[in-house]
């Protein structure tokens, strides 16, 4: 079903990544860290990494930036996702979607329930597209950061992953935009 075709070159992409904290400092950072480490591996370009508080417009703010500069092309947050009062993340990026990844929760939920069982129904992670550029929204744990990008985010940025991959769509993101109406 899914493969990698050799033929194909790897195109490394833009990645920034922001916790969403009010406690995470750069030294305690596992699941930023951990988004930062597979990046890497996999051969992309960390091109900025920030820790914001549970702040609707400190994280709209950012984030909105990010898909402002045109060396990012993808935006990865991990925090926030959860129930509890201070956990708004989805709340300040969805507004900024102007398509929203339906499937990438669905996905992320599958892989989740393998792993946690019930317990991922207390995580709202959500994708979208902004100014062509993809937003995945995590939760806060070193494990749902694992889960995302090795059952999803790793294959889907990667230019060689068949039959279709993110990477492949990321020129056309914005064609709306060169519309005459």
């Amino acid at each position: 079903m899914n493969r990698i075709d050799e033929t194909r070159p790897f195109v490394a992409v833009g990645i920034a990544v922001l916790t969403v904290s009010d406690t995470r400092t750069s030294a305690d950072d596992k699941s930023g860290d951990t988004l930062a480490t597979r990046i890497a591996e996999a051969g992309h370009r960390l091109i900025d990494r920030g820790i914001v508080r549970d702040d609707r417009k400190a994280i709209y703010d950012r984030v909105r930036d990010w898909t402002l500069d045109p060396e990012i092309d993808v935006v990865i947050t991990t925090g926030g996702t959860g129930f509890t009062g201070r956990d708004v993340t989805p709340e300040a990026l969805e507004p900024l979607f102007e398509k929203r990844m339906d499937g990438f929760s669905e996905v992320f939920h599958r892989i989740s329930y393998d792993k946690i069982g019930t317990s991922t129904i207390q995580s709202r992670a959500t994708g979208g597209v902004a100014n062509a550029t993809f937003i995945f929204v995590l939760p806060g744990s070193p494990g749902a950061c694992k889960d995302a990008w090795d059952g999803i985010l790793k294959a889907q940025l990667d230019y060689r992953h068949m039959p279709c991959n993110f990477v492949e769509i990321m020129p056309r993101l914005d064609e709306h935009l060169k519309r005459s109406v």
